[in-house]
Parts: C-alpha cells; structure tokens; sequence
C-alpha cells in the first residue's frame, strides 16, 4: 500500500475542482480538507490553537465527504476559523474530525459550496481517488 497522498487543482470552466488521492478513505478525507483550505489560500492568525471536534453521521464515502467539507466550510462562514491539523478516523458509523483551529487572518477566495458534481471515489491499484468540485 502506498503511503503517497496529496492533492492538486483541476482546471474547471465555470467552478474550481480539486484532485485528490490518498492511501485510505480517513486520509483521503484530511488532504480533500488541506486541498480546499489551499483553493481558498486561507491564512491564520498566528497564537494558539483551540480543538474542534466535527462529527459526522457515516452515509458513503461520497455523501460523508461532502459533509464533512460543507461542515469545514460552515465554521470557516459562520466562526471565521481554519485548521492547520486535522485527523480523521470513522468509526461506528461516524466520521470524526479532531481540528486544531485558529481565527482566520486572511482568504483569498471563497467557496459558496461543495458538490456532488461527477463525484465517485474509485480504488485505483493500492490507493483512493477523488474530484471535487466546488461551486464559487
């Protein structure tokens, strides 16, 4: 299994869309929240840091993933906080975020929404993969 993960922006006409592969479906997840937190160019607030906890009810990969980011989107919206680390682990039917979050000092763009526009995360020799596309 390959430990390889990452991400990198796909040119899309209208919207921007995301590439992105990781080694399991948790680490899919984080890069999928590292590679939005990058469209944006979100910078934060240098100090401390607080833990957020996200928790999620498990549907599919897909419906979890686009949960998952519309929840990081909404504190983003609604608290003004970003995270520079992340963990996600599913469990019991749950997806779990463990964030460590600081305000935000500075976005560049905005993302209005995540969709589920061609999304399907296909198993591609020892790894996942994804295209997200977020509608700005």
């Amino acid at each position: 299994m390959s430990t390889l993960s990452g991400h990198r922006e796909r040119p899309h006409t209208a919207d921007w869309s995301l590439d992105v592969w990781a080694y399991d479906l948790p680490s899919l997840f984080e890069e999928a929240a590292r590679g939005m937190a990058e469209l944006m160019d979100l910078r934060l607030r240098p100090g401390p840091r607080s833990k957020r906890r996200i928790q999620i009810p498990w549907s599919d990969a897909e419906g979890s993933l686009v949960g998952f980011l519309s929840e990081l989107l909404y504190l983003d919206e609604s608290e003004g906080l970003g995270f520079d680390r992340i963990q996600v682990t599913i469990h019991a039917g749950l997806l779990i975020a463990n964030l460590e979050v600081a305000p935000i000092a500075a976005q560049a763009k905005e993302i209005k929404a995540v969709t589920y526009h061609n999304l399907a995360v296909h198993q591609v020799d020892d790894h996942l993969e994804t295209t997200i596309v977020f509608d700005v």
